[in-house]
């Protein structure tokens, strides 16, 4: 791929990029690219650094080390140049309670100086299944519908890049399903998306994702190729007991890991085979007492892999 060929292909573009407030480092030379047209998850708990690098993309912040371009442009230097290619959606996006529907669009479609945007507004409000409540005050709307007007509200002007900061806490499961129909709609439309969230669900369904922990960067790749590099073979084990011993799984030879995961526990192998592993952890648990209910190989979540990565840091 030739240099032009690969600015063609990247939206965005992360390089040892470092922040810090006053003693705290949020991001340690952060390393990544999102490409164009692709739906890209930033993952990690709170205090990873996910908001702080959806900041620094929209030029809300500036480096203290690195070099960020967006769109082949410095965010912080060519801020006004980019703030009509960039949409940006806060954890605290701020609609006004006072205003219609109709109102809050026309809004910020007048703040982003975009004329004769009612066309849009309308499509957006179908999208959105929002057309029915269009006159309906913002204050009056359920979280879900909410989140469905703060993000018409961003994508008014018609962005190329979408930055979503968390958008879907607090909203519920049903919402989070609407919400993620839409994404997926503005992504089959050339949109490319980059979204924060500390959901590893959601992050399953994103092209790639970065896996952020303490402002490094643990991995990067497609959700699947991590799920499947994740070293020796995972058994998930219940037990005729409220939780399964953790401790007792641990001490077993050929035993690499074990997690708690509510009633179960994922237990990883690293010396043994599958059949091997379960003949072990059936022994060890009919020697305590216990009988197992079910031991059986899965596939890694996400999850497993990122437990497996920090662990590994401790």
């Amino acid at each position: 791929m030739t240099a032009m060929d690969y600015r063609e292909r990247v939206a965005i573009r992360l390089e040892r990029v470092t922040k810090r407030y006053e003693t705290v480092t949020a991001l340690n030379e952060l390393t990544f690219d999102v490409r164009s047209g692709e739906m890209f998850g930033l993952i990690g708990p709170d205090g990873a650094g996910k908001t702080t690098t959806i900041r620094l993309m929209g030029g809300l912040l500036r480096p203290d080390g690195g070099q960020i371009e967006v769109l082949g442009r410095d965010p912080v230097a060519d801020h006004r140049a980019i703030t009509g290619a960039v949409g940006y959606l806060s954890q605290r996006f701020s609609l006004y309670g006072d205003l219609t529907i109709d109102e809050n669009i026309a809004f910020f479609a007048e703040i982003h100086g975009v004329r004769g945007y009612k066309a849009a507004r309308d499509r957006l409000l179908e999208m959105t299944q929002l057309t029915p409540f269009r006159r309906r005050r913002a204050d009056r709307l359920s979280g879900g519908m909410k989140q469905k007007l703060a993000l018409a509200c961003t994508l008014v002007h018609e962005p190329q890049v979408l930055l979503l900061d968390e958008p879907t806490t607090g909203v519920d499961p049903v919402s989070r399903r609407e919400f993620w129909k839409l994404l997926s709609e503005f992504l089959a439309r050339g949109l490319t998306i980059v979204m924060a969230t500390p959901y590893l669900d959601e992050a399953e369904r994103c092209a790639r994702v970065v896996l952020l922990h303490e402002g490094r960067r643990l991995a990067l790749d497609e959700p699947s190729r991590l799920q499947h590099n994740l070293g020796g073979q995972l058994l998930e084990v219940s037990v005729d007991a409220a939780r399964p011993p953790i401790d007792l799984l641990a001490r077993i030879p050929g035993v690499a890991d074990v997690q708690p995961f509510g009633d179960r526990a994922h237990v990883r192998l690293a010396g043994l085979d599958q059949r091997a592993g379960v003949e072990a952890i059936r022994t060890a648990l009919g020697g305590a007492g216990m009988n197992a209910v079910s031991v059986r190989p899965i596939t890694a979540s996400l999850e497993d892999v990122f437990i497996d990565l920090t662990t590994r840091l401790s």
